[in-house]
Parts: structure tokens; sequence; C-alpha cells
């Protein structure tokens, strides 16, 4: 089956075809590091990580190059240094290093490339002064901005028209500007914010600017994939799109946009705005593996909305539980590096995660009744990204080996009670685990544990 993707733009499935096999590339917008992202943020980076993974497992490692960036300058990293009274770097070098650790506990490759912000405005000085020779944006009271109406394409990824956009953007309408939906590509800095020296006058970049010099530095125009959350296609990714292509005059920027849908708290769109955020921080270090955060994002199909519940961490790690069984109860061996079709055939349709995840437990069903090796089960888990720890590890997470050697020994004590059917002593037992802060799962093929989270 051939890779199909949903493009933004095209507004369907296509097929997938890269300019060039051997160099495959990918933007993904990444965090603006002043403090902990919460796990909607997350969604995005686990979607393409798996989208990574399988490009990789298409054409190779080598041929494949991700890029997600980070956000180092704006307002409220300036704030947050402001705050606590250090610099900004401080700042910014603290929540990347949190950002990392975060992610890659949920599973997530690095990418190729991050690059930051601050390192590139010479690249976008230079597109911008490109848009301004060319007459896509003009100079006003220390300011430059992007002209809207110069571009006769503005608004076809969104799909929004003119008067829609200024409706919805909630820019500023500056007695500067032209017209109230141009955007500002550089502007001055208050005293004390960081500042570049430029053509325009002291001052820093706007935030659409960054991703479009950072696309054509790291990766060169255009690419393959620009990816990221629903809520950037605009006025974010019209506005990359527009600088993007009208610096040159022409050509094509991306060749496919994908977006993935909103993660929900309660109804509500999770963000920080509105205060009902969930990190994922706080999640880990409260005891939650990354692989159950990382199932449960997983379990709905990227393009959709995602309702994050109590109930969905606590199916998502009764689900990981199942499966780390059967590898504990098997003749384990090493990953056989051949996918299965049908795990395969659902993440080329379009990332379809929740059908791979039913392969993956059909697939356990099929270990234990002796119709499939555990390699293959492996070798499906690490396309994505899941059964990377090993299943003794995974239960007995907590536990020091005393306690380990007691729960082995009540669990025996307690299977010869009930193979004796005295359940009473049997159910004693149980009771004297489970306050050992245990949970006894009961199988068809025996009993494991986990310690309770």
């Amino acid at each position: 089956m051939t890779l199909q993707l949903y493009d933004t733009m095209a507004r369907e499935k296509r097929p997938f075809v890269p300019r060039d096999p051997a160099r495959v590339t990918m933007y993904v917008c990444g965090p603006t590091v002043y403090n902990h992202v919460h796990i909607g943020n997350a969604r995005p980076v686990v979607a393409f990580d798996i989208l990574f993974r399988l490009l990789r497992h298409t054409y190779g490692e080598a041929a494949v190059i991700y890029a997600r960036n980070i956000t180092d300058v704006d307002d409220k990293i300036n704030a947050k240094a402001a705050e606590e009274g250090v610099p900004i770097k401080t700042i910014t070098d603290r929540f990347t290093a949190y950002y990392h650790e975060q992610m890659a506990a949920l599973g997530a490759l690095a990418p190729t490339f991050e690059p930051r912000a601050t390192d590139h405005i010479a690249a976008m000085l230079t597109m911008i002064a490109a848009l301004v020779d060319k007459g896509f944006a003009y100079a006003a009271e220390g300011h430059v901005l992007f002209d809207t109406t110069a571009y006769p394409d503005y608004g076809q990824l969104s799909g929004r028209t003119l008067d829609d956009m200024i409706a919805g953007a909630r820019v500023e309408v500056a007695p500067y500007k032209k017209n109230p939906a141009d955007f500002v590509l550089w502007k001055p800095s208050k005293a004390g914010d960081p500042s570049w020296d430029s053509a325009f006058g002291a001052g820093r970049p706007g935030w659409h600017i960054e991703c479009s010099a950072m696309i054509e530095t790291v990766l060169g125009l255009p690419i393959d994939i620009h990816g990221g959350g629903i809520d950037l296609v605009f006025p974010h990714h019209e506005n990359e799109l527009a600088q993007g292509v009208c610096a040159h005059e022409g050509g094509e920027f991306a060749h496919y946009w994908m977006h993935n849908g909103f993660l929900d708290f309660s109804g509500e769109k999770m963000s920080k705005s509105l205060g009902n955020v969930v990190r994922p921080h706080d999640l880990l270090e409260s005891g939650i593996p990354g692989e159950v955060l990382r199932w449960a994002l997983l379990s709905a199909h990227y393009r959709q909305p995602l309702d994050w519940t109590d109930s969905l961490i606590e199916q998502s790690r009764k689900s990981l539980d199942y499966l780390y069984g059967v590898l504990r109860r098997a003749d384990r061996g090493p990953a056989s590096g051949q996918v299965p079709v049908g795990v395969l055939e659902a993440l080329q349709d379009d990332l379809n995660t929740p059908r791979a995840q039913a392969e993956l437990y059909a697939l356990a069903k099929a270990v234990e009744t002796g119709g499939a090796a555990t390699g293959d089960l492996l070798a499906a888990g690490a396309l994505l990204g899941l059964l990377q720890a090993d299943p003794d590890a995974w239960f007995e997470t907590g536990a020091d080996d005393d306690l380990k050697a007691k729960v082995e020994a009540l669990l025996q004590t307690r299977i010869d009670a009930r193979a004796a059917k005295d359940f009473a002593t049997a159910d004693r037992i149980r009771a004297e685990i489970d306050a050992l802060g245990v949970i006894v799962m009961d199988g068809p093929t025996g009993a494991t544990w986990r310690m309770r989270d």
C-alpha cells in the first residue's frame, strides 16, 4: 500500500510522493520555551513522531530530514525572565531541557535538526529585505509589515476570505498599517527586551517570519511536509506560506500540509489561556509511565479531537499492561525487523493509529496462542514507539528486591491456595498484596503484578 496523507491545502488524502526519495524533508512547529508544555502541546510531537518513524522505515533512516524549531524570543519569555530576575537565556535553556526530557519520556525521537530562532536572525532579515525589495512588504514607524493585498493567493491554505481573516486574526489595527490584515515581520523592541540591529532599525522579528526563514535555511525550499496543530493553520502557517512564496516570487513552499486536531479537556480546547492545562511534567512526576501517555495520545486519529480524561489514562495503562504481560509470559526474542502488514497498512492510511493499536492487540493475542512470534510484536511496537521497556521492569518499577521477593512468594502461596480450592485464604493473600501497593492482574495463563501508580 502507498502512504496516503491528508493534505490541508488539497482538503483530501493524497498519495505521498517525495520530491527526492533520498532526502525526504519535514518541518513541524515546536514550542515557545517559557514554561512547561501541556499535554495538548505534546500531541503534535507524538503524531509527527509516528510519521517520522514511518518515513524512516520506508525510505531509510539517513534519507529523512526532520526539523522542529525552538521559539526562544517572545514576549512571554521576556515576562518570565523579568519575573524571576534572570537572563532570558536562563529561562529558554531551562524549559528547552525540560521539553527534551518530557518528549523523550513520551517516546519521541529527537529531530534531525532543532533550530533556535535567535540563531537565525540574519536569515530572517535577509528574507524580510527580499520581501521589501519585491514589493510584498513595507516599512512603517520602525516596523516592517507584509502587504497581504500584494499576494493574490493569501488565504488559500485556510480557505478564508480576506474579510474572514481580518475578523478572526485578532490583529492589531495600527495606524501605520496599509491594510488591517497586514502582519509584522520586524518590530521595535521594548526597553530591556532582546534587540538586534537591522537596516529597518533595532528590533526583533515577528513570529511568522521565524519559521519561514528557518525552514529555508535548514531544509531548503520547497519541503515535502509541513506539520503542526490545527490552530496554526491561520494565521501562522498561512503567513509562513505567503512569506516563503513571495520572497522567491513564486514556487512551492511545502508539498503537503498536515495538522493534528485539538486535545480537549471536559469539552473545551486545552490551553494555557483557559487555565485548563494538564502537563506531561506533572503526569510523569506522579508516576504515570511515558508510554501510557503516548498510547493515550495515539488512541484517536491525529486529525480528530481527543478528550483527555482520567479514564483514558487508566484504559491506556490496562492496554499496555496486557501487551507487556503477553511479552512477559512468552518466550521473548529480539524484534524481527519485519513489521506485520496489518500495522504497516494502518499507518500508511494517513497514520490511522487507533487501527494500528487494534492490530497490535490482535498480534498479541496471536502470540498467546502460538500464531505469531514475539519478535513480530516487538517490531510492530517499535514502529509505534511502544513496548520499549523490559516487561519485568514495566511491572516492577518502584519495587525494591525485598518487595519483589515478598510479592512473588505471596503470589505462589495464593496460587497454591486456589489450587486447593481454599478461596478464603486466596482472597486474604490478595488483600495482603493489595496493601503493599501492588495490583494483581489475573489472566488465562497466570497472574502478573505491578506497582500501583
